[in-house]
Formats: C-alpha cells, sequence, structure tokens
C-alpha cells in the first residue's frame, strides 16, 4: 500500500517551499525574532490528498535550532550531545486539525528520546519549545506506541494512552482503559535501530497511533483539557547524547476547513 501512495502525485518539497515560504530569505532568523511564528494552512494535496513534508537537503519549511536538526539525502535529523542537549522541536508551522500522518523514523544511537507532536503549540520560540499531544518513540522501544501530554499542555495528563491499550477520557477528566493488544508482543514488531513506518490519524475526538501496520494504542479525548487543532513537531528530548532520523513524510486533511 505505502508503495502505490507513493508513486501517486503528491506535491514535491520543493513546491511546497516555493508556494509557501517568503520570497526573501533568513526564515529561521525571522522566526526567532518575531513575537509570534504566523501558522499557514495545509495546502490541497495531489490525488490522494497528501502533501509531502520531508525531502531534499533543506529545513526551509521546517523551524528549529540550526545546531541540533540537519537534513540530508531526504531524511531529517535531529542529533545533540548529553552536554549541550536541549528540550527542542523541530517545527511543521501549518495549523493542524484532523489530520492522517505518515512517516519512518530511526534511531542511530543506542539511546535517545523522541516523539511526534500533534496538535501543539509553541511554548518558548527562542529555544522552540513544544508542548501538546506526543505520539512517544525512544531508542529502546520503550515508549514506542505511547500517547503523552508533552509539557502538560492539554491538562498536566502525562501518558495519555499507553501501548496496547484504547483509552478513553471523559467530559469529567476521568479515564478509562482496556486492552486492544499485548504491550510485550507489540513490542516485536518494532525494528529497535532501523526504520519503523508511523500513521497517526487523528479526527475529532479519536486518535490512532499505528506502528510497522499494527495498532498501538487508540485514544478517545473528550476531557475539557483535550486539544482540536496545533501544530505537527519533532522531538529532541533533552539528556542524552542522540541522533534520529525521519522520511518519507507525509500528510492529508481530514477535515474539511
Amino acid at each position: 500500500m505505502a508503495s502505490l501512495l507513493t508513486n501517486r502525485m503528491i506535491p514535491s518539497m520543493a513546491a511546497l517551499c516555493i508556494m509557501l515560504l517568503p520570497a526573501h530569505g533568513q526564515e529561521a532568523k525571522k522566526a526567532r525574532e518575531s513575537p509570534q511564528l504566523e501558522l499557514r494552512e495545509l495546502p490541497a494535496g495531489g490525488a490522494d490528498g497528501f502533501v509531502t513534508i520531508t525531502g531534499g537537503d533543506d529545513l526551509k519549511v521546517w523551524k528549529g535550532l540550526a545546531d541540533y536538526w540537519y537534513a540530508k539525502d531526504g531524511v531529517i535529523g535531529g542529533h545533540e550531545t548529553q552536554e549541550n542537549s536541549k528540550q527542542t522541536f523541530l517545527v511543521f508551522p501549518f495549523r493542524l486539525r484532523d489530520f492522517e500522518l505518515r512517516l519512518k523514523y530511526k534511531f542511530l544511537s543506542p539511546q535517545g528520546n523522541s516523539g511526534i507532536q500533534f496538535r501543539s503549540k509553541i511554548l518558548d520560540q527562542e529555544t522552540w519549545r513544544v508542548g501538546g499531544y506526543q505520539a512517544d518513540i525512544d531508542a529502546a522501544g520503550s515508549f514506542d506506541g505511547s500517547l503523552y501530554d508533552e509539557a502538560g499542555v492539554v491538562g498536566g495528563r502525562g501518558t495519555l494512552g499507553s501501548r496496547g491499550d484504547k483509552t478513553t477520557w471523559n467530559a469529567q477528566n476521568q479515564r478509562a482503559a482496556v486492552k486492544i493488544a499485548d504491550s510485550e508482543e507489540l513490542l516485536k514488531v518494532i525494528h529497535i535501530g532501523d526504520w519503523n513506518d508511523v500513521t497517526l490519524v487523528a479526527q475529532g475526538n479519536h486518535i490512532t497511533y499505528s506502528i510497522n501496520g499494527y495498532v498501538m494504542t487508540e485514544l478517545i479525548d473528550d476531557s475539557p483539557n483535550a486539544a482540536r487543532e496545533g501544530i505537527l513537531a519533532l522531538q529532541l528530548h533533552q539528556g542524552y547524547t542522540m541522533d534520529v532520523q525521519f522520511k518519507d513524510g507525509k500528510i492529508r486533511k481530514l477535515d474539511q476547513n
């Protein structure tokens, strides 16, 4: 199925840059100096609705600290050393509501923690600190497949949904979970030190996080702290010497606005 999607007409990264970036350069510098980064609306995708969000050898669309992020041969990478580590993120500066994201990730280092932020917000533009929903990943597979409330932005709820669970938060902010699979069995399908395929779907109150074709967790979020829109971002977690990579990223809107 992935090969079929790849062969369809998906807008190129270069085209996305041309359509959405200001004609003048120094975007990262201006974003840091700006009091608030202006979020854009994602353009329409190709025949299948998907827009490519990774590729090429630059980070013109994405926003982050240049010393911590790189792009080469179609791969986006994040690297840091423990002594200079930061809780920092690479931001895709578009307002997203309901969507389907497909993305591959791999850790090159034996340790490290990262994640895919969504329906999130920028907390500190100088350091590119982000908070909100996170599809968690780490080098050892300990947290892969779980959903986390980064920086407590969606209510300070910590782990929103654990791997192997379908978790519901009701209107009274009460949590209930039922098992949909065994967490240790799901861990076996995660490729430690190699590429993993993520499919992340957020539609209304329903979020589904899958890795390598297996549903890892589902979340039904009716909490008063729930978020229904925000940015997408990639994480470098403070406290590690680590290198994580992402590629083949594409996203399509599921909402009409």
